[in-house]
């Protein structure tokens, strides 16, 4: 074969192209706008050059960029034109393109030279791409799961920003291991309660009818939990009247805030739920999964036929480590890889973290590698049971089989 290489510098407003012959030589280069026009014009100069050489294969990268070259990867698949020859679209990872440009030392940073290194990179192969897939129903589904991906996200950081007010309010709450500083309960206490003072000189029984109201019978005793709380407020620092007032404008502001971002996830969660009913699959036959977290990992994975082993599915996650030997020596502390689909490798390690509370296999083997060492412990044993996931996640897509657990292993928390 002598296919023709393509590579696209991808940004809002222009599509930066360079075409590439087989012995890395220039056969053209050309901008053209990021809309319906300017991918018209690309396929039309891409579909001259391979006739007038008379080529029949044709090989199109461009890095994953945000939103900005989704529409041109469309245009490329759904291209009549194109489809006459044998092609294949990647989207590559950018850090992958910086890493192979770090051969070249002496190219200048501009769009033009990044679209040639892209063809380049296409050129030599070996690439650890995100091949993009025919059937459009992955798509579709991935773009619900990365937005809950990034809404979730958002929800994290806006806890930890109350939890730095909490602080500022009432440290003794904040510092109080037993005292969910972001649960139901103490939003509505820090709305209710204006100052320190109020929390801790209220009646014992009006915190107590608070607590067990707002926290609607999930308290097996209220009580307990309102003395919890008045010992931390009585133990806590008394802001000035100024600063504690701006301090309450700020927290209602942020408890709106996740309110708001929890309302969010809880309809994507139901439209992914719709969404992942037309896609077949096997892997909520495994205890604790969930649909959410399938179709997050179903949605980045898609055709599972497109992976060759079950390693290639763990590096493409970034659940991999790196080696570092050199002669007989071999490094013991390896650290995982830095590239991968964080998409992929957060709903897996999110379904590992709720597989392990229910299947006994898992949670014995994540509490063995949590024994293993002194630090980072449930963040190394989460990843390697991720890991071990991913086993059992392409077995059952690739053989297309529910989930029996082995002879032994029990379920339940």
């Amino acid at each position: 074969m002598n296919p023709l290489y393509v590579g696209i510098d991808v940004s809002e407003d222009h599509n930066e192209t360079f075409l590439m012959n087989s012995d890395g030589s220039k056969l053209s280069s050309f901008s053209v706008l990021n809309d319906r026009n300017g991918a018209k014009l690309l396929i039309e100069r891409i579909i001259s050059a391979m006739k007038s050489r008379s080529l029949s294969e044709v090989v199109i990268g461009l890095e994953s960029t945000s939103v900005y070259g989704d529409t041109l990867v469309y245009a490329l698949r759904e291209s009549g034109g194109l489809g006459a020859f044998f092609r294949k679209i990647h989207v590559l990872n950018p850090k992958q393109v910086a890493k192979f440009k770090e051969s070249y030392p002496e190219l200048p940073k501009n769009d033009p030279v990044d679209a040639f290194v892209i063809a380049d990179h296409l050129r030599f192969g070996r690439i650890n791409a995100e091949v993009y897939m025919d059937d459009y129903r992955y798509k579709a589904l991935q773009t619900l799961t990365r937005a809950r991906f990034y809404a979730v996200q958002n929800l994290t950081r806006e806890k930890q920003r109350f939890a730095n007010y909490l602080f500022l309010k009432c440290c003794g709450i904040a510092q109080d291991a037993k005292l969910p500083n972001t649960s139901t309960t103490m939003l509505n206490l820090m709305e209710h309660y204006d100052t320190v003072d109020d929390i801790a000189n209220a009646s014992l029984d009006d915190l107590t009818n608070f607590v067990r109201d707002s926290g609607r019978g999930r308290f097996e005793d209220p009580e307990a939990f309102a003395k919890a709380v008045q010992k931390a407020a009585r133990s806590s620092y008394r802001l000035p009247k100024t600063v504690n007032d701006s301090v309450n404008q700020v927290m209602a502001v942020s408890i709106a805030g996740m309110r708001a971002l929890e309302a969010q996830i809880k309809q994507l969660n139901k439209a992914i739920e719709s969404q992942f009913e037309i896609i077949p699959n096997t892997l909520i036959s495994i205890l604790g999964i969930g649909k959410v977290y399938s179709a997050g990992i179903i949605a980045e994975i898609g055709d599972i036929h497109r992976f060759k082993s079950q390693a290639a599915v763990a590096k493409y996650a970034g659940l991999a480590w790196s080696q570092h030997q050199s002669g007989r020596f071999e490094g013991e502390a390896t650290h995982m890889i830095k590239s991968g689909n964080r998409y992929l490798r957060y709903y897996l390690l999110e379904a590992a973290n709720s597989v392990r509370r229910y299947d006994s296999e898992y949670r014995n083997f994540y509490n063995r590698k949590f024994k293993e060492v002194n630090k980072f412990q449930h963040k190394r044993a989460l990843a390697l049971t991720a890991r071990k996931l991913v086993r059992l996640i392409f077995k059952l897509l690739k053989e297309n089989r529910l989930y029996t657990p082995p002879v032994g292993a029990t379920t339940g928390q």
